[in-house]
């Protein structure tokens, strides 16, 4: 009679458990996930409010506000490298202090292909601009952010950002990103806000987990059943 395949049976029942957790983990990814999209949209549908009426809200992220900021065609900006639409080149940001807000905000005003080196003229003003814009947190810098180069960004470092604009103390938490432009006569600044939808491939990833682990409880089967039998040449012989 075999043995009982102990360290075979442990190390299967082990790594079974470790792939079925990965498994119902990345359920519970697609379910926060599928939600996190629907309040993204729900949010967006929303009609545009007025800023400071929006940000004394608890959850303002993907609303869209309508603010007044004079002087923002001509105000001074930094560059962030960026790629839109699979093309390469910056988004212009600005600050922006509207009526109703304690803090200063940044205003992504839009995306600038490389392909175009103009850029709108900086000028002391108080033009009137009006913006609708879609508000997002914006999250810290990676570890593995590239420093600045003057005014040339390489990650969304908020505060960063709001002092080389001359901005006292730090900004509000959230980029106002434009959905109408500042500049309507110029049609090299693209506004537009990153896709409300995210990227949602854990259904996927649950799949080949689970799959994983029905592979290896056959192979287990297969090899039990082996080990339980012998070999038969080896038992005739």
């Amino acid at each position: 009679m075999r043995r009982f395949p102990w360290i075979l049976t442990i190390a299967s029942l082990l790594s079974f458990a470790v792939l079925v957790t990965l498994g119902v983990w990345q359920v519970q990814r697609l379910q926060w996930k599928e939600g996190l999209i629907r309040e993204a949209e729900a949010a967006a549908a929303v009609p545009p409010a007025p800023v400071a009426e929006v940000l004394r809200q608890d959850d303002v992220e993907f609303r869209r506000v309508v603010l007044d900021c004079p002087g923002l065609a001509a105000a001074p900006f930094v560059e962030l490298q960026s790629i839109h639409e699979g093309r390469p080149g910056v988004r212009l940001i600005s600050v922006c202090r509207p009526s109703g807000v304690d803090r200063a905000l940044l205003v992504d005003r839009g995306f600038v292909e490389d392909s175009i080196s103009a850029r709108p003229r900086e000028s002391p003003s108080d033009a009137p601009v009006r913006l609708v814009a879609e508000v997002r947190t914006t999250p810290a810098p990676g570890p593995m952010a590239l420093a600045a180069e003057g005014r040339r960004f390489y990650a969304r470092d908020t505060d960063a950002m709001a002092r080389a604009l001359g901005v006292d103390g730090p900004p509000a938490p959230w980029t106002l990103f434009a959905v109408t432009s500042s500049n309507p006569d110029w049609q090299g600044l693209q506004p537009s806000a990153p896709p409300a939808a995210f990227a949602n491939n854990h259904l996927g990833y649950a799949i080949t987990w689970f799959g994983l682990a029905a592979a290896l409880a056959g192979v287990y089967i297969a090899l039990l059943r082996g080990k339980l039998r012998g070999d038969p040449e080896k038992s005739s012989s």
